[in-house]
């Protein structure tokens, strides 16, 4: 599931014929880069993979005064039934995606045990900054959003707030975890 495909085909079929710079800069306006796992800078490079897959076409080139030639796209009936596809998956789909840390956690260094408390409280200092910082963004955002984008964007603030959920109780279980990281290496005889 492609969820750049599925932005810019949506534009196109919901907008009509644009440039890549305006994709971009609806893009922006719509500030994609709150609720979705692509950069306003992606769209550039999705266009020459979307033409080359027949899903959108040139449809003519645009100069306006010393600006550069802009190729303005079009999607194809194609372009129409892989968007219908990529629409349908996208609400099916669930999509957690496994995070380095827990392998990270179910190997942890023995000679470091004692610094893994200070490591977990930084990050979960760094995970509330984080919700922080998109709640305050987003209010000042909230104007310019559809009530779709809030609940995608409000999506995310949720698994933000249920991350930190979830390393607060780690936190509290970190003695347990260090007894039995302790008490495991000792019975299989790891040094380390």
């Amino acid at each position: 599931m492609s969820s750049i495909r599925l932005y810019v085909l949506a534009s196109l079929a919901e907008r009509g014929e644009m440039h890549g710079h305006a994709l971009r800069l609806l893009a922006e306006e719509e500030h994609i880069d709150e609720w979705t796992d692509f950069t306003v800078g992606a769209v550039y490079g999705v266009l020459k993979r979307l033409v080359a897959d027949d899903l959108i076409e040139v449809v003519r080139t645009e100069r306006a005064g010393n600006y550069p030639e802009r190729s303005v796209y079009a999607i194809t009936e194609q372009g129409e039934m892989a968007l219908a596809e990529l629409r349908q998956q996208g609400l099916e789909r669930i999509d957690i995606r496994p995070d380095t840390f827990d392998l990270a956690l179910s190997s942890l260094d023995p000679d470091r045990l004692d610094e893994l408390d200070a490591v977990l409280s930084a990050r979960l200092a760094n995970l509330t900054t984080l919700l922080e910082r998109k709640t305050s963004h987003t209010a000042t955002i909230d104007e310019h959003l559809w009530l779709s984008e809030k609940w995608s964007i409000a999506h995310g603030h949720a698994k933000l707030r249920a991350e930190i959920a979830w390393h607060e109780e780690l936190l509290a279980a970190l003695p347990e975890i260090i007894t039995d990281e302790r008490a495991r290496r000792h019975a299989k005889g790891i040094k380390r």
